[in-house]
């Protein structure tokens, strides 16, 4: 299958910036539909990529988007709340639109541990989508990443942030377990995917190198950043409680659904796919964790609350 043209879905995001830049270094022409395309100003200088004003939740638009395109990258994602909109119905219109606009080839981002029977919605949502994705007839190939850090992340960068600001740090679900997954490597399965005829109707589980338990987590961005803060874990009710209070506050740091999520430990049984060998936190992280100036610390939270 030759593909030349992609169009990204969720092009903007922080996964999807990378993955944009590294399939225009491999000289791939991209469309990235987005809404908000004063803040893309970063793939707008990509000579390859073409960023256009588009709402791709309505279908004529995201038909539009798809034509003259070989392959479709759907991106698309949410922590908070709107799951149905973002994982599922979105995922319905796009395999509509491929069939519409011809396009044959469809790299669909789910999560590790979705599953239509799930403990969170967010995880429900995600394997609903991948029901779809499987039964749509089209060449796809699903990726399931366990959380995902790099610079500009929500995850790393808001617990520095969080403990430039806090003396203390009470944390919810403290024991969770991650095998968090470099975003560069993530953006490598993806352009790989992209070369390889194995990868048609294959779905993959996306890890780093390395266990750890959120408490772990938390505290070495701290102490990287130059912060360390005592971590006190919550029970599961005050998990609970906390996530609850959470949500009434901009940006939603966590939920009770997230708190659910975290029941089922997000780690790999399978090896990174395409011979990539992952790439460990500690090799990375410190560069950008360690340099972080306060006003860059509060950007997570910005991105966040939209502002």
């Amino acid at each position: 299958m030759n593909i030349e043209n992609i169009c990204v879905l969720g092009g903007s995001g922080f996964i999807g910036r990378h993955i944009c830049e590294v399939l225009a270094a491999k000289g791939y022409r991209l469309r990235v539909p987005t809404r908000r395309r004063e803040q893309v100003k970063h793939l707008t200088v990509l000579p390859t990529v073409e960023v256009v004003d588009a709402d791709i939740h309505d279908p004529q638009t995201l038909a539009w988007c798809l034509r003259g395109q070989d392959a479709v990258i759907n991106l698309v994602g949410v922590l908070h709340g709107g799951f149905e909109r973002a994982h599922v119905e979105l995922a319905r219109k796009v395999v509509a639109a491929c069939r519409q606009a011809g396009v044959q080839r469809l790299l669909h981002m789910s999560a590790l541990n979705a599953d239509v029977n799930g403990p969170s919605e967010y995880l429900r949502s995600k394997g609903r989508a991948e029901v779809i994705v499987r039964d749509s007839g089209l060449a796809y190939t699903i990726f399931r990443p366990s959380v995902v850090f790099g610079p500009g992340d929500r995850f790393l960068s808001v617990f520095a942030c969080m403990q430039s600001v806090a003396p203390i740090v009470p944390l919810a679900c403290a024991n969770a377990r991650f095998q968090p997954v470099y975003v560069e490597d993530v953006a490598a399965a993806f352009a790989a995917a992209l070369e390889d005829p194995e990868a048609v109707r294959a779905a993959y589980d996306l890890c780093g190198p390395k266990v750890y338990t959120l408490r772990e987590l938390v505290r070495y961005a701290g102490q990287v950043s130059g912060h360390p803060r005592p971590v006190i874990g919550l029970n599961s009710g005050l998990s609970y409680l906390q996530a609850a209070a959470l949500e009434w506050l901009p940006g939603k740091l966590m939920s009770r659904d997230n708190v659910r999520s975290m029941k089922v430990d997000s780690v790999c049984t399978s090896q990174f796919p395409f011979g990539i060998q992952p790439t460990t936190l500690d090799s990375v992280a410190r560069n950008w964790l360690a340099r972080e100036s306060p006003r860059t610390r509060y950007q997570p939270f910005r991105i966040r609350a939209r502002r």
